[in-house]
């Protein structure tokens, strides 16, 4: 009985091989490239630069600035809003610079969970 389907030696053909070497490439790219994003830091300002929040591409709060003006020991609510607000701030540059590097790796490839 003869085998159905597959192909003839039980390899990849030529194209299905370089595609998945393609694949791989890519994998290690978008790996150097998380890496290197991790390093990076992103720093962000509320209250007109009252309170500075940096944060590294690994999202993990590096530093947090307060200027003495915005210490109300009466208004502590609008100070932990600004440190929220500059915190969210920077982490929302580093989710855009990801997607940035990621949408070069994929270049539009949407869809294959890259």
């Amino acid at each position: 009985m003869a085998k159905r389907g597959g192909f003839p030696g039980g390899g990849m053909p030529g194209n299905m091989n370089n595609l998945m070497k393609q694949a791989q490439r890519m994998q290690r790219q978008m790996e150097e490239s998380q890496k290197e994003l991790e390093t990076k830091e992103f720093t962000a300002k509320a209250g007109g630069g009252a309170v500075s929040v940096t944060v590294t591409g690994a999202k993990v709060v590096k530093s947090v600035e307060i200027s003495k003006e915005v210490v109300d020991p009466d208004d502590v609510e609008m100070l932990q809003d600004l440190i929220v607000a500059a915190t969210n701030e920077a982490l929302s540059q580093v989710d855009e610079e990801n997607s940035k590097v990621m949408g070069k790796m994929t270049g539009g490839l949407g869809g294959f969970g890259f």
